[in-house]
């Protein structure tokens, strides 16, 4: 593989950590569009890397910052916005997409790598899926000889650093005896990071992959419940998960979307009605044999608040 230059956006969240440090371990050079430089210290001693402050939502800022590059990839997404009326979403998921398609045009970028979101479309259930799915389509469309793009599509994504399984190791650690879960029966497939982020390196030069969409799961289906179950395992906790009805799911949204950190919102909950699920394996093309979820797990979640 050739060394590229690549701008990243998103770089300093939990997919982009992991993908800009496989990155600049492969020689290329790495520039990290981010709000806050001095938060990221981590990729700032990551060879071939530079960590720019900069506003993404800034059509000049990204026009600038995208001159010279050979790929850009664009990682940025958010579980909540901070509003309830789903402009947040538009702005993360569909308004930003749109305008680094316009700045790779401009700086004559030849190479975007986009994350969408598995089951993301424009007619999903929650504003979450409804825009990424606007924001994929608009990706999608743009492919032409001039630039040439990628979507993926994982489903719940998990690792050392992620806000899926961290959380509820937490929130099982803090609450004691009976743990009262919303959506039991959501089913999920999680996918590992380094697999998710091994699909985007060998992405970046492979001609076969122009203008598809590829779907991102792990070997393993589970009810929510199931995992949570699991983590409380894992950790040595005795815990009774007390599965939700759909009212009370429900009702247990509305009431944590006021909390800190929003830990479960009634977008969330709408989310949650779509099986997150691959109807095929992992995308042959890749030749990657994803990990399972009770082999990694394991290596990671009993340190956690320990």
């Amino acid at each position: 593989m050739s060394r590229l230059r690549i701008a990243v956006l998103g770089g300093t969240g939990f997919v982009g950590s992991s993908l800009c440090e496989r990155l600049a371990m492969a020689g290329h050079e790495v520039r990290v569009l981010t709000r806050h430089r001095e938060r990221h210290r981590e990729l700032l001693v990551l060879p071939t890397a530079q960590v720019i402050e900069a506003d993404v939502h800034n059509p000049v800022v990204l026009k600038r910052e995208f001159q010279g590059m050979d790929v850009v990839v664009n990682l940025v997404g958010i579980l909540n916005e901070s509003g309830r009326g789903g402009k947040g979403f538009e702005r993360a998921h569909a308004e930003l997409p749109a305008k680094v398609v316009q700045a790779c045009r401009q700086s004559g970028v030849t190479r975007l790598l986009h994350m969408s979101a598995l089951h993301a479309s424009p007619d999903g259930p929650s504003h979450y899926l409804r825009s990424k799915g606007r924001g994929e389509q608009i990706v999608q469309e743009a492919e032409s000889h001039t630039l040439h793009v990628t979507s993926f599509r994982p489903s719940v994504i998990f690792g050392p650093r992620d806000s899926f399984t961290n959380r509820f190791a937490g929130l099982l650690r803090q609450v004691p005896f009976v743990f009262p879960l919303a959506c039991a029966s959501a089913r999920l497939q999680p996918v590992y990071v380094a697999d998710v982020v091994q699909a985007f390196v060998l992405a970046l030069e492979r001609r076969a992959t122009f203008g598809k969409r590829y779907n991102l799961c792990g070997p393993q289906i589970y009810c929510l419940r199931e995992i949570v179950a699991y983590l409380a395992r894992q950790l040595g906790l005795k815990r009774h998960i007390l599965p939700l009805n759909d009212t009370l799911s429900y009702l247990q949204a509305a009431v944590l979307q006021f909390a800190p950190g929003k830990p479960f919102t009634p977008d969330n909950y709408r989310s949650l009605h779509v099986a997150s699920v691959c109807e095929a394996p992992f995308p042959v093309i890749f030749g990657i044999t994803p990990s399972r979820f009770d082999e990694i797990v394991p290596t990671y979640i009993p340190y956690v608040n320990s």
